[in-house]
């Protein structure tokens, strides 16, 4: 994307159950976007610079 990136900070906890940084956020999105893909045996790979933007990269087996 093209947004403000995530600080190492914020990347150690982003898929952890309530975290947010948004004032009336729940903090579920992404652990649950991360339970889906588990159950999936798929992972995520998160490349983030701060200023320069977030990559989220989705990777799933390929079915037998």
């Amino acid at each position: 994307d093209n947004g403000s990136g995530i600080s190492k900070e914020n990347l150690i906890c982003l898929f952890e159950p309530y975290f947010t940084t948004k004032q009336n956020g729940m903090g579920l999105g992404l652990a649950s976007t991360l339970n889906i893909l588990q159950s999936h045996n798929a992972t995520v790979e998160v490349n983030s610079e701060p200023d320069k933007g977030t990559a989220f990269i989705l990777v799933f087996s390929k079915s037998k």
